[in-house]
Formats: C-alpha cells, structure tokens, sequence
C-alpha cells in the first residue's frame, strides 16, 4: 500500500514511483480515504511534471530556487541590489523556499500583501518617545511584494520557459498609491541647504542640485567619468544605463577633486575616528573617505534640520531640476532624457510647471477685436 501511518505523525504518509523517480511525503491527511485522494492528485502532478521537464528540459521551480537564479540574472546587477536582497528574502520567509511558483495563487498573493501592509517602518511598533511607528506606505508594499513576485514569473515565464495556468492577476494585489507630488525649491531654500552643508560634503549635495540624479546615482566612481566624450555612465534604476553630460559647470566641480580617492569620485573628512562606524573601519581623523549610501543620508537629514527646510525629501531635489528645467526649456522630451525616465507618460507629472507660460501664450492670442462686440457690452 503507498499510504501508510507513521510514528510521530498524525497524518498518513505517501510513497510511490514515477518513471523510476520516488515520491514521499505527508499528505497532511489523518483519514486513509483522504490520504488516497491526495496521494492520486499527487501522482498526476508528478506525471505533468516529468513530461514538462522532458519537453523544456525544467524541472519543478522552487521558490528558493527561482529568486536564487533570479538574484543571479538580474537582481544583483540592479542599483538597489541590497533591496531585492532583502525582498527575495523576506517571500522566502513567508512563503517557505520549497513552495513551488505553480502553488503560489491569488489566494497566497492576498495573504502576503495583507501580512506585510501591516508591518511598521523600521519593524518597530513604536518609537523612542513611545508613539506609534507608521505603517509601510502602498507603495513599499507593492515594490516589495507584488512587483518583485510577479517579476519572478515573469523570468521564468518568458525566459525560463515554465507555464503557469494559475497565475495570480496581480492587479487584484496592488494597493492603491497616492499620486506623486512635485515639491520643488521655493524663494531662498536652495541658498539654505546650501548654507547648512558641511564642507567635504559640498562638492556632492552640488553635484545633486545640478543633475537630478536619483540618490544612488549621485555617488559615483572615476571609471563612470568620461572626459574625453564628457559623460558620466551608472547603472540607474531598473538596470538601465544613465548617461549624465560633463557640463563646464560639472566640470570644474569635479576636476578639484582628482586625487581624493583611487576610485570614488566624492569623499569626507574624517572628523570623529571614536564613532562605532569610524572604529570598526579604522578611519583615521583628517583622511578622507568615500561617502556611503547611509552617509549621505545621514548628512542629508543633519543638512535639512539645519536649513529648517520642511516638508522636502532628496527626491524632491530631482523634482525641482525638472521642474526649472521644463520652464527654461519647455521641452518636456529633454526633460524625459535629463531623468532617465523609461515612459514620458512618467514626466508628464512636470507639464503642470507650464500653465504660467500657457496662460500668457492664451492671452496673446485673444485680442479685444476677436472678442465678439456684444461679449464686451455684457461685460461693461
């Protein structure tokens, strides 16, 4: 018999052979008439199983195994590769690594957005003073569950050939998003900021306001400089290439700072070696040291409170370049070229910056001698 009791276990056990391969397991049933059931539809899957792998030459995916050669073909090449790290982790975590992508349904998908739409930023409940911490935005639920789940299918659907008859719809299991804001500089809190950097840290918040690069974009190495075709080249956002121009103005910013570092284009001035971080690195006070992904952030908020400019993130540094580019220009293409934006429809969010200009260029156009007479009496 292929289902039988075992010691320490409630629920009947399988065993059975397909083409010579050994099957076993639990059928996580207690009756023997249940366990049989399960032990048929199992047989049926390994048979659809091994002729799919005779087909396509792929066996059953895992999902440790599909987020392992997902890490490897994209994830690691990606600018926020330590993201995605701890993303694929975490859907391990809560789905378990031999769950296989076939068995993962719109049932599982709701489970996991629901679990993780209720967790708090940092993983904390509460903060320092006690108060609640705020629950994880739509949007980091989304780019942390949804988007990167269905960008495993999606690899394995058109690149390594599985079938997925039972796909979730991921748009059942995207949370709703407030629109984007475009906050820009206002009259004089550009020359705050400015004020309230440090010193070493000057050449890259400048390097920022001139560019709009996204803030993993900003740091980057002396191999992306190109001074010959006057070009810097990273690897931005979705693994596509950023190609930003040596202007003169980026030029002379950058050109003082040959012979900081052998590889990092913008560096900081140890001024405290007894720090935690400083220690574990052994920096030595007065020497420069590339500046961190959290560095920068950290100086980012020491440099915001100082300025008291409220209510503006880095990011918002990037909306502020588009938004002055687009009125100098009106080009809302360039505009599209300047942030790397994959889609227009992405830079359309600026082409509000415009009604100024839209205005003015209306009212040139209606002249009193267009206005129909009788539309000027009514209003006299």
């Amino acid at each position: 018999m292929s289902v039988f009791t075992a010691a320490k276990t409630p629920f009947y056990q399988y065993e059975f052979q397909v083409h010579r391969r050994v099957f076993r397991g639990s059928t996580k049933a207690r009756s023997k008439k249940e366990a049989l059931a399960v032990e048929k539809e199992l047989k049926a899957k390994a048979r659809a199983d091994m002729e799919q792998e005779k087909r396509t030459g792929n066996g059953p995916l895992t999902l440790d195994l599909a987020a392992g050669r997902y890490w490897e073909e994209v994830g690691k090449h990606l600018a926020n590769s330590g993201t995605t790290w701890t993303d694929l982790d975490r859907l391990i975590k809560f789905f378990s690594g031999d769950t296989r992508l076939d068995q993962i349904t719109d049932r599982e998908v709701a489970g996991l957005v629901s679990w993780r739409r209720g967790q708090t930023k940092q993983g904390r409940a509460k903060k320092a003073d006690g108060t609640q911490m705020q629950l994880i935005a739509p949007a980091t639920v989304n780019r942390s569950t949804t988007v990167l789940l269905k960008s495993l299918f999606t690899r394995a659907r058109r690149t390594w050939r599985y079938q997925f008859p039972m796909e979730p719809n991921w748009k059942d299991h995207t949370l709703k998003e407030p629109e984007e804001r475009v906050r820009f500089l206002k009259q004089g809190e550009g020359e705050k900021l400015d004020a309230a950097v440090r010193d070493d840290y000057g050449p890259w918040f400048t390097f920022c306001r001139l560019t709009g690069l996204r803030h993993k974009e900003t740091l980057i190495r002396w191999k992306d400089v190109n001074w010959f075709a006057k070009r810097i080249t990273t690897i931005g956002k979705g693994g596509r290439i950023v190609s930003t121009p040596i202007t003169p103005t980026i030029k002379a910013l950058l050109e003082p700072l040959i012979g900081h570092h052998p590889e990092f284009v913008f560096t900081y001035v140890c001024r405290r070696p007894d720090t935690p971080h400083a220690k574990a690195a052994g920096q030595v006070k007065g020497q420069r040291y590339p500046i961190t992904p959290d560095g920068a952030k950290s100086q980012w908020r020491r440099m915001k409170a100082r300025a008291g400019v409220d209510d503006f993130r880095f990011h918002d540094i990037r909306h502020d370049v588009a938004t002055k580019l687009l009125k100098q220009t009106g080009n809302l293409r360039l505009v599209q070229k300047a942030l790397n934006h994959a889609d227009i429809a992405t830079t359309t969010k600026y082409a509000h910056v415009m009604d100024d200009e839209l205005s003015a260029a209306l009212e040139t156009l209606a002249s009193p001698q267009k206005i129909p007479q009788t539309t000027l009496k009514q209003a006299g």
